[in-house]
């Protein structure tokens, strides 16, 4: 139990930090950003592989990669939706 909690931790700092440095926010603030780093985790480690190092299960530069490139999607998305 006490490592699921981790990892929720873990992606969302992953997920927070993405959306710091991609200067847009996740829809669903704390929400968001836990599932954007998790799935950024799995998007960056299936382009990147399990480089750099690893925290709560995490290689934290392909998770951070990949969560930034799901922000960017994201937020493509929800603009043409706008549109």
């Amino acid at each position: 139990m006490m490592s699921f909690i981790f990892s929720l931790i873990i992606g969302g700092l992953i997920g927070w930090a993405a959306g710091a440095i991609t200067g847009k926010g996740v829809p669903f603030g704390i929400i968001g950003n836990i599932v954007a780093g998790l799935i950024g985790a799995n998007l960056g480690t299936a382009l990147l592989g399990d480089i750099g190092p690893k925290v709560g299960g995490f290689a934290i530069i392909p998770a951070l990669i990949g969560a930034i490139i799901l922000i960017f999607i994201v937020s493509f998305i929800l603009r043409a939706i706008k549109k």
